[in-house]
């Protein structure tokens, strides 16, 4: 039983990650649904990851440099995996006049000028709230958003359906999550927060970051009938966005 826990945690953590871990056979055809219950884990631990790394820039080099060093850091971590699905999802919404059409979108692998302005203007947030946070609080700012962003994307796939096409970056399952796990992956995903944040900045940061999130579940059942990999890397992304900036509101306004 804990073997097989370990091994679904291993493939969350190589699907998120760039991170190469012992191969995995035979592989699972269940692998998305039972692993995603640790993917908030691993995206706490990648929170945890890039804060040091800025706390530890920002040594050298002033805060401004380090964040952009911290973001660098996240990027090559995670193969930008989240960042190009919101690229791929903005562009498919933006430009596609009808499923078929943004479904097709979503397979090109060029990037449009609604993806490109979508990921300036992500990366553009996240920087300067990381800059307003402060060193220190950063690092379970950062824990508890890619956390949640991450529990964001898990719950998008647990109650969308699957919207069709061929997608690399997930793969369609009829199996889908047990309540054990969405519990599993709930708790983790939203316990975390308050031991490495102010209490105050964590409760409004997440319930406005869920509810940016939520827009973009709904909207994508509106455009394309549920979720795709794509959809479920731009649902992270917003939700770490949003997280981010009230995160910064309310602890300046706090300071």
């Amino acid at each position: 039983m804990i073997a097989h826990e370990v091994r679904f945690f291993l493939i969350a953590l190589q699907f998120l990650t760039r991170i190469q871990v012992k191969q995995i056979i035979p592989f699972p055809e269940d692998w998305l649904p039972r692993s995603a219950k640790y993917m908030p884990l691993v995206g706490a631990l990648i929170g945890a990851t890039v804060g040091l790394v800025m706390l530890a820039a920002t040594v050298v080099f002033p805060a401004s440099v380090a964040v952009v060093i911290g973001l660098v850091a996240s990027v090559l971590l995670t193969g930008a995996l989240h960042e190009d699905g919101l690229a791929d999802t903005v562009d498919a919404f933006g430009g596609g006049s009808n499923v078929e059409r943004r479904l097709e979108i979503m397979k090109d692998s060029r990037i449009g000028t609604y993806g490109v302005l979508a990921l300036i203007a992500v990366l553009a947030l996240k920087g300067t709230s990381l800059a307003a946070i402060g060193p220190v609080a950063v690092i379970g700012a950062l824990i508890a958003a890619y956390a949640g962003g991450r529990l964001a994307a898990v719950l998008a796939l647990a109650f969308l359906p699957y919207a069709g096409g061929d997608n690399v970056k997930v793969s369609r399952s009829p199996v889908r999550m047990t309540r054990g796990e969405l519990i599993v992956a709930i708790v983790t995903g939203l316990t975390v927060g308050p031991f490495v944040m102010s209490i105050a900045a964590f409760f409004a940061a997440t319930v406005v970051a869920f509810t940016a999130a939520a827009v973009i579940a709904i909207l994508a059942q509106r455009k394309i009938g549920g979720y795709t990999g794509d959809v479920l890397g731009a649902v992270e992304q917003v939700y770490e966005t949003a997280f981010l900036a009230v995160a910064a509101a309310v602890i300046a306004g706090a300071g």
